[in-house]
């Protein structure tokens, strides 16, 4: 059953290709890729998730639940036991917690294969010690694995985005969380001053960009 499971998997192209037509309006209503469930911090379950993001009409999605893939395995399980040719496309994901520049700061991963044993020291349940801590540590080995790595909402650290990108791009990181609601507006929508910083860094150092409601809530619409 893993064996054909992992078969169908969508790949990291098909989520580079989503990620080429990214847009402010894109999330939530086409795509999200920032989502929390029962298995570290959020209150959703898995498969209420997938409800959520079928009934809303979401192209695609990621669970990203913070060092762990559990609740994204039983999305996908779930997911794939539905019977309809518009289902939404669900990315492995997840989020870990790491230092740059001094800073504890977060990093996405997206696509990879959650049986790669890089990932193993990352799927813990609990943020990484020792050399699994640095980013360039979670960054290789979110790569190693077959994913992307993303740096999760820029303009939330100690430090600004113009310090912290730069560092994470001199790493190799593949893309930055540019459509993100700092204050958790209701409706969700990107904020507009810091996503207009973000993406300009993005284009001067060629980064990925993402977004995502990064909901702990029971609505995967907004983020609380």
């Amino acid at each position: 059953m893993a064996a054909i499971l992992a078969e169908q998997r969508p790949t990291i192209k098909q989520l580079k290709d989503a990620l080429a037509g990214l847009h402010a309006r894109s999330c939530p209503d086409v795509y999200n890729f920032h989502l929390h469930t029962v298995h570290s911090d959020g209150r959703l379950e898995p498969e209420e998730v997938i409800r959520q993001a079928w009934d809303g009409g979401l192209q695609g999605l990621a669970i990203t639940d913070h060092h762990s893939v559990q609740g994204y395995e039983r999305a996908y399980r779930y997911l794939m036991e539905l019977n309809s040719p518009h289902k939404p496309t669900l990315w492995s994901g997840v989020e870990i917690s790491c230092e740059l520049l001094g800073l504890e700061v977060h990093i996405l991963g997206y696509a990879f294969d959650p049986n790669h044993g890089l990932m193993a020291p990352y799927l813990q349940g609990s943020t990484p010690l020792g050399d699994d801590y640095p980013a360039a540590a979670v960054i290789t080995a979110i790569q190693g694995a077959g994913g992307l790595a993303v740096l999760a909402h820029p303009e939330r650290y100690k430090k600004p985005a113009s310090e912290l990108i730069p560092a994470a791009s001199a790493l190799g990181i593949d893309g930055v969380e540019a459509y993100y609601a700092y204050h958790n507006p209701d409706p969700w929508r990107p904020s507009p001053e810091q996503t207009a910083r973000v993406l300009h860094l993005s284009r001067v150092y060629g980064l990925w960009v993402t977004c995502g409601t990064d909901t702990h809530g029971e609505n995967i619409w907004r983020r609380l």
